[in-house]
């Protein structure tokens, strides 16, 4: 764990904005090269880039902070709630943001919402692959005890105060990596617009599923201390995604229909 990549000047640069960043642009830029296969530009790519990360990043933080208001934010200056160069960004948040910034901007320029949505869609697991990175950088989002090989330890200051834990930040991001390969081949082979984001909310609510059995930083659970609230929203997003696949599978199964 080494959360601080350098420093210039007195002023510490932390690994989490860093590989934030870079996952800000590794997404976008695999998303603009992906655009013109279905018929958006990739200007309109670049033009929606700081809508999405304006979204995704308040979004993300808003529900970090309402969550953890108690543990990290209560009593301390108001200011601390703005502080992003270390950690505290919620995913699932993130998400919501972001799609909200998204419609907004399709809207605006009349162009294709669920085209845009594919295009979008490997990338943002790209993007998070490289954000649980900065997860292990910090030590946040870490796993549960376990005495397996690959066990990670972080400083006997951190929250686990050096007991070996699950590298749950590692599962993640690879799982994630491996949802970018797996999206992007399918990407040019889908059957219809909005495919492609919603094969990614199932799959992305499946892994995160899987991971959070193994996270051991949630301040409460639910149901008796079994359920994580990453599980209950990934049953949310899980049921959503399919939903919207079969809505817009039976959609353009209407429209391939003769007249009559």
């Amino acid at each position: 764990m080494h959360s601080i990549a350098f420093e210039i000047g007195g002023f510490a640069i932390y690994w989490y904005g860093i590989l934030a960043a870079l996952a800000f642009v590794a997404g976008f830029w695999t998303a603009g090269r992906r655009a013109g296969l279905y018929g958006i530009s990739g200007q309109a790519v670049v033009d929606l880039a700081p809508w999405l990360i304006g979204g995704a990043i308040i979004g993300a933080r808003i529900w970090y902070v309402v969550y953890f208001w108690n543990e990290e934010f209560s009593g301390k200056p108001f200011w601390e709630v703005f502080m992003l160069r270390r950690s505290g960004l919620v995913f699932y948040g993130g998400l919501a943001g972001a799609s909200l910034a998204t419609i907004l901007y399709v809207r605006l320029k009349a162009l294709p919402l669920w085209k845009m949505a594919d295009c979008l869609a490997p990338s943002i697991a790209l993007g998070h692959g490289f954000g649980r990175i900065g997860c292990l950088m910090t030590g946040c989002c870490y796993g549960c005890p376990t005495d397996l090989p690959w066990a990670v330890r972080f400083p006997a200051d951190h929250w686990t105060a050096g007991v070996a834990v699950h590298p749950t930040q590692i599962y993640e991001s690879a799982l994630n990596f491996t949802l970018y390969a797996g999206l992007a081949w399918l990407y040019p082979r889908k059957r219809f617009d909005g495919q492609i984001f919603a094969v990614y909310l199932c799959a992305y609510s499946v892994l995160r599923a899987v991971v959070e059995s193994f996270r051991g930083d949630y301040p409460k659970r639910y149901l008796g201390g079994v359920i994580t609230p990453g599980q209950i929203f990934s049953v949310l997003t899980l049921v959503a995604g399919v939903a919207l696949f079969l809505a817009l599978k039976r959609r353009k199964q209407k429209q391939q229909e003769p007249a009559r």
